[in-house]
C-alpha cells in the first residue's frame, strides 16, 4: 500500500500547499551567465557566481516535488547559455514539473527546438521591440535578428508559447506592434511594465524610466483594442494599468504560493529579497520560517511586479473565472490574430 499512498500524497500536497499558502511555484535561476545587458536588469549576471551541478539540481527539486511545489519558471541570465539545459529540463520533467522556459531567445538553433518539443514544455521569449536600434537601445546587444530567426524556429512549436513584453519609455508607442505581431506568429502576448527601485529588483535607467500616466496609456490601449487574449494574460495587463493609474492591488504570491531559487540553490521570496539560506543546506521549512512577512507585505502593496510568478496562482484562485479564460487562450493559440480573439 505504501506505493499508492505515496502517489495519494503528491497528487494531494499542492493543493493543501494551496489550502495553507504554501509555495507551489518557483522561479529558478539556472545560470547567472547572459549574452545581453538589459537596461533594466538588475541581477547580478556575469560576475562568477557558482551553478548548482545537475544532480545537485535534481537533489533540490526532487525535495521541492516533495514539499508540493508543481510549477518551475527556468531563467537565467540566459538559460540557453548553459549547455547542460536539455538534460536538467529532462530530469525536472520527469520529476513530474510543468516547466516554462524564459529566454531571450537568441540561442535557438533547429537542434535544441526539436529536442525541447519533445518535453511537455512551455517556452516565453522576450521581445520588446521590432526595431533593431531600439532593441539594442534597451537590451544593450544587436541581437535582433537573432531573436526574430528563434521565433522562426518555433513556429511548429506544439506547446504553449509565450512572447514576453516590456514597457518602458523606449518601447512604449510601439508595443502594440509587438503584440500583433507575437499573435501573427502564434505566441501568447505577455505584457509587463518596467519597475524600478522594488526592493533589489530593476535597476534605474533614465533612457528607460517613464511617467506613470504614459505607460498606464499603454496598457489601456490594449486592452480598448481588444489586442490581449481571455483570462490571466489580460488581467495582468488590467493589474498594471491600475497600478500605474495609482490603484492599489490584491497581495502578492512572494514567499507565499511562490518563491525563487537562484543558480547556487539560494532561495527568497522573489527576487525583490534577498536570499535567506540555501536549499543545499536546509529544508525548504527550515528557509520559509525565515522569511519576513512584513516586508513581503509592505513590497506586495506599494508595487505591482511585473513578474507572472508574483501574482498569477493568488489572481487564479482569486479569481476562478480568469483561470477557465486562460486555460481557454491555450487552447486557442495559433498563427493567425483571430484565434486569440475573445
Amino acid at each position: 500500500m505504501a506505493g499508492p499512498l505515496t502517489m495519494l500524497s503528491h497528487v494531494l500536497k499542492p493543493f493543501r500547499n494551496l489550502v495553507a499558502s504554501r509555495p507551489v511555484l518557483a522561479t529558478f535561476q539556472v545560470n547567472l551567465r547572459c549574452n545581453s545587458a538589459c537596461g533594466y536588469c538588475d541581477l547580478p549576471l556575469n560576475v562568477g557566481r557558482y551553478e548548482m551541478t545537475r544532480a545537485e539540481i535534481q537533489r533540490v527539486f526532487s525535495g521541492l516535488y516533495r514539499e508540493g511545489v508543481r510549477f518551475v519558471l527556468v531563467q537565467g541570465g540566459e538559460p540557453l547559455l548553459r549547455r547542460d539545459l536539455p538534460e536538467i529540463l529532462e530530469d525536472l520533467s520527469a520529476i513530474g514539473f510543468h516547466l516554462t522556459l524564459i529566454t531571450n531567445g537568441t540561442k535557438f538553433t533547429p537542434q535544441i527546438v526539436e529536442r525541447l518539443s519533445r518535453l511537455p514544455l512551455a517556452i516565453s521569449v522576450s521581445l520588446d521591440t521590432l526595431d533593431r536600434e531600439t532593441y539594442r537601445r534597451i537590451r544593450g546587444a544587436d541581437q535582433l535578428e537573432q531573436v526574430l530567426e528563434g521565433i522562426r524556429l518555433l513556429r511548429r512549436f506544439s506547446h504553449p508559447k509565450f512572447l514576453t513584453c516590456i514597457v518602458s519609455e523606449a518601447n512604449r508607442t510601439e508595443v502594440q506592434a509587438v503584440i500583433r505581431f507575437a499573435r501573427e506568429q502564434g505566441f501568447l502576448p505577455v505584457v509587463g511594465a518596467y519597475h524600478w527601485n522594488v526592493g533589489t529588483y530593476g535597476r534605474p535607467d533614465e533612457l528607460l524610466m517613464y511617467e506613470r500616466s504614459s505607460a498606464a496609456a499603454v496598457f489601456r490601449g490594449l486592452l480598448d483594442d481588444e489586442l490581449m487574449p481571455p483570462g490571466y494574460l489580460r488581467k495582468f495587463v488590467e493589474d498594471n494599468a491600475s497600478w500605474l493609474s495609482g490603484e492599489t492591488l490584491e497581495s502578492c504570491d512572494a514567499g507565499r504560493y511562490s518563491v525563487a531559487i537562484d543558480a547556487s540553490g539560494n532561495l527568497s521570496p522573489c527576487l525583490a529579497f534577498s536570499s535567506v539560506g540555501n536549499l543545499l543546506e536546509s529544508s525548504l521549512n527550515e528557509i520559509l520560517d525565515r522569511f519576513d512577512r512584513g516586508a513581503i507585505k509592505i513590497c506586495s502593496d506599494n508595487s505591482s511586479c511585473n513578474r507572472l510568478d508574483g501574482r498569477v496562482v493568488g489572481t487564479i484562485l482569486r479569481h476562478p473565472i480568469v483561470a477557465l479564460r486562460t486555460a481557454r487562450s491555450f487552447t486557442l493559440r495559433g498563427p493567425s490574430h483571430e484565434s486569440l480573439d475573445r
